[in-house]
């Protein structure tokens, strides 16, 4: 049965192209899949993709090309920050369109059944796919959230007590990598009795190597720049910068709010910053300190 109305089946071509671009999506992810489980659960929510394209192709009366744009770019991102983002991201993107779908049921029957295995069926199918990164995203976010709030506060004290880029950088790197090790020390310890399946090992490299890399990064301006406001002004930007993102990515991959969750961590790690600036100004003058 093919759709006269000219403005359904442009929609309906729109639905179709979606489809089939999913489609390619979860094929190439599938190929790339190490885990035989994930595999299966790709090859089998790529299935689903490609029967709702023919559904949609069969009132249509055409055939539908993929966006090899979006395709290759959701491949891309799912191969550097892994599969299950990558999908949620691809369907959070779809959503609207998919709320679309109830608009045609009148000319496509069908219509009603593909929103509901869209929703329901391929999330669940989604949740089934096993990766690291999510099983020990605790730990990272143990990891980065103790960086951000005590590196930043300790940056910012650091900043006005010493004054002195290279100084501060110095103190900064001896700090932040024995805290890097206490905390992966803390989470091994932490993991090991709670025996929830995950290996302390790992959870422990996950928040050490979190806590690191933020550590590295936000240090970065002080061996650039020899002017400590500056160098702490781009720190403080860098980790506005890195709540932004990881809680974007947070957000996408556990379907929580992102305005919330983002304003939370923000507040607190620059609440601390401010904080800790004024403690090395009662600090400095107190002591009288001159460096």
């Amino acid at each position: 049965m093919r759709i006269v109305d000219e403005k359904a089946k442009k929609q309906i071509l729109e639905f179709q192209k979606n489809e089939i671009t999913e489609y390619y999506v979860y094929r190439a992810l599938a190929r790339f899949a190490k885990d035989e489980n994930n595999r299966l659960t790709l090859e089998k929510i790529a299935d689903e993709e490609m029967r709702h394209y023919h559904i949609w192709s069969k009132y249509s009366g055409k055939e539908a090309k993929p966006d090899n744009i979006k395709r290759w770019f959701y491949v891309i991102v799912s191969a550097i920050f892994g599969v299950t983002f990558g999908i949620k991201l691809m369907e959070r993107g779809e959503r609207n369109a998919q709320e679309s779908y109830t608009g045609l049921e009148d000319l496509v029957p069908e219509a009603g059944e593909i929103q509901k295995e869209e929703t329901d069926h391929e999330n669940k199918l989604i949740e089934m796919i096993d990766e690291d990164r999510l099983k020990y995203m605790g730990s990272m976010v143990l990891g980065l959230n103790d960086a951000l709030v005590e590196f930043t506060g300790a940056l910012a004290g650091f900043t006005l007590a010493l004054q002195n880029s290279r100084l501060i950088a110095m103190t900064g790197l001896i700090m932040g990598f024995s805290a890097s090790l206490s905390m992966a020390a803390s989470e091994y310890l932490s993991v090991k009795t709670e025996a929830e399946g995950k290996n302390p090992f790992k959870a422990s490299f996950y928040t050490g190597i979190a806590y690191v890399i933020t550590v590295i990064v936000l240090i970065l301006p002080y061996f650039i720049s020899r002017n400590c406001y500056f160098s702490l002004f781009s720190a403080l930007a860098i980790a506005g910068l890195l709540i932004l993102m990881f809680t974007f990515y947070f957000s996408v991959v556990k379907d929580i709010s992102f305005k919330g969750r983002f304003a939370e961590m923000f507040i607190i790690s620059m609440g601390v910053a401010c904080a800790s600036f004024l403690i090395g100004l009662a600090v400095r003058n107190v002591l009288n300190v001159d460096i």
